[in-house]
């Protein structure tokens, strides 16, 4: 049977159409690399995105440190850093995308709730407190101490203000009673370039300066009071690269501490309540940091955290990472990846891994506005 001229020119005009459609929609594959403390958000809210928009999303944890390097280079689409950096390239943007909890990880006998002060916390990590029965933590242990509970909207979702933080519904009195172990504390730190590290040691360089003496860095080594392999260290402190080699550390390690994200806290390890000068101890949850980076500023594109904000339930090790992403860049993959960090940036992303904090206030429309500079064709 002969087709007539026009019916030819049909068939040619759709299969033409159907090429044109699947270029337009085939799939890419975009690849970002870097910190640690974000891959467990990365991974978890990677699923969802990829099978709305059919594009695969493949993280490559490793340090912040690293993540810097390859930003620099030009290694992946995007690359995040728990410390913003001065880039090679004026295009490339520090966008504050992912705020969570820095928690302070520890793994002792029983299932009891450890709240230390921000003291108490210094002169542990400071080696000056050695002791889990140390008389510092015993009376953070031992007393009654304010706790603050943050008022809910119909949905469960805690209510905020305009400025992104959590409304205060009331305070409540705990009361704690914690016989410690006469044990040796065992400190289980990071040994790569760890923007963890960096914000983690900031607080004390800023609170407890007379005894944090050196400048904060990435590598907790290079700020530590004193010597790692000093006398009466060796053995007591264990270094371990990433977030997931700290929380493995902990994990084996009998009466040993150490700080991690959030949800590195599994099996039998737990997260500590830390005190701040509202008076209350808060625990790391979204909410909590929530309302202690209400109280940041941007300094040069960047957050500048007061460590002494007299908010209600303030979490004072709360922080906010960065992607780092060029805004130069062009192409599928550029575009694909301007996609995936929108959606990282949204609450639905947020809800993934329960520490996570959604942003909201002044924070999320700063970072929509550096959003809206990156390619999206």
């Amino acid at each position: 049977m002969k087709l007539s001229r026009s019916i030819k020119v049909a068939i040619v005009a759709i299969a033409t159409a159907a090429v044109a459609t699947q270029t337009a929609f085939a799939a890419v594959s975009i690849q970002a690399g870097g910190s640690s403390f974000d891959a467990n958000l990365l991974n978890g809210c990677k699923v969802a995105w990829q099978n709305s928009t059919g594009n695969t999303f493949t993280y490559n944890s490793s340090d912040s440190g690293t993540g810097q390097k390859n930003q620099d280079a030009g290694i992946f689409e995007a690359n995040f850093s728990d410390s913003g950096y001065a880039p090679a390239k004026s295009t490339v943007l520090n966008i504050p995308l992912v705020m969570a909890p820095i928690a302070v990880v520890y793994n002792l006998p029983g299932k009891k709730d450890l709240y230390l002060s921000e003291k108490t916390l210094s002169d542990i990590f400071a080696g000056v407190v050695t002791m889990w029965n140390d008389p510092e933590i015993l009376a953070d242990n031992n007393r009654a101490t304010p706790q603050v509970v943050f008022a809910k909207n119909a949905d469960g979702s805690v209510k905020k203000t305009a400025a992104g933080a959590p409304v205060v519904m009331k305070t409540i009195s705990v009361v704690r009673h914690y016989t410690l172990p006469n044990q040796k504390i065992k400190l289980v730190v990071r040994s790569d370039s760890s923007g963890t590290t960096k914000n983690f040691v900031t607080l004390f360089t800023k609170t407890n300066a007379d005894v944090w003496t050196k400048p904060a860095d990435k590598t907790f080594a290079n700020v530590f009071p004193g010597s790692i392999n000093g006398a009466g260290n060796i053995g007591r402190i264990q270094q371990y690269s990433g977030s997931t080699g700290v929380a493995a550390g902990l994990a084996k390690t009998s009466y040993s501490i150490g700080y991690a994200e959030t949800s590195y806290a599994t099996g039998s390890l737990r997260t500590a309540f830390i005190g701040n000068v509202n008076g209350d101890f808060a625990a790391p949850s979204a909410e909590n940091t929530a309302a202690f980076v209400a109280g940041a500023k941007l300094v040069n594109g960047l957050y500048a955290f007061d460590y002494k904000t007299p908010a209600p339930g303030a979490y004072i090790l709360g922080i906010v990472s960065y992607a780092l992403v060029d805004s130069a860049a062009t192409g599928e993959k550029a575009a694909a990846m301007t996609s995936f960090l929108k959606y990282v940036a949204s609450a639905d992303c947020a809800k993934t891994v329960s520490s996570y904090a959604a942003e909201s206030g002044p924070v999320k429309t700063y970072v929509d506005s550096l959003l809206a500079k990156l390619p999206t064709k």
